[in-house]
């Protein structure tokens, strides 16, 4: 028997020997098996948890902080609109960390006031046209 007549005379599948360039059917994959969940990982986010990740952040950003205005106590004189002063240079340069956090902060404020007052002035009140009660008629 030669190859070309055995591509045909096969019994099944599996069974017979393949010509050469025919691939070999894979096996179907099984999708993976859904591990029982974890109780400890449906742990619930609680707002003390949130309080508590908060505190350590900037409890690890102040001490940060600190060892950068430790390591920068080179004195420095600063000058501000006519005035003069000398202190380290990672103090000045917390001071003006903090100032530019300030500015921010009412750049924000200032655009939460103007979306609110668009918000109030709005044409049919504040409450979108679902949310407004019902009166009845006549009132």
């Amino acid at each position: 028997m030669d190859a070309s007549s055995m591509q045909g005379s096969s019994t099944g599948p599996g069974n017979g020997p393949r010509p050469m360039n025919q691939p070999v059917p894979s096996k179907p994959k099984r999708p993976p098996r859904k591990q029982a969940p974890d109780p400890s990982r449906d742990a619930e986010v609680t707002r003390a948890g949130m309080i508590w990740v908060a505190v350590s952040a900037g409890l690890i950003l102040l001490v940060l902080l600190i060892i950068f205005i430790l390591q920068n106590q080179d004195r420095v004189t600063v000058h501000y609109l006519g005035a003069a002063g000398e202190l380290s240079l990672g103090m000045a340069l917390f001071i003006a960390a903090v100032a530019g956090g300030i500015l921010v902060a009412i750049a924000g404020a200032a655009r939460i006031l103007q979306l609110r007052n668009q918000h109030r002035h709005r044409p049919g009140g504040s409450l979108p046209p679902s949310n407004r009660p019902k009166l009845p008629r006549g009132q």
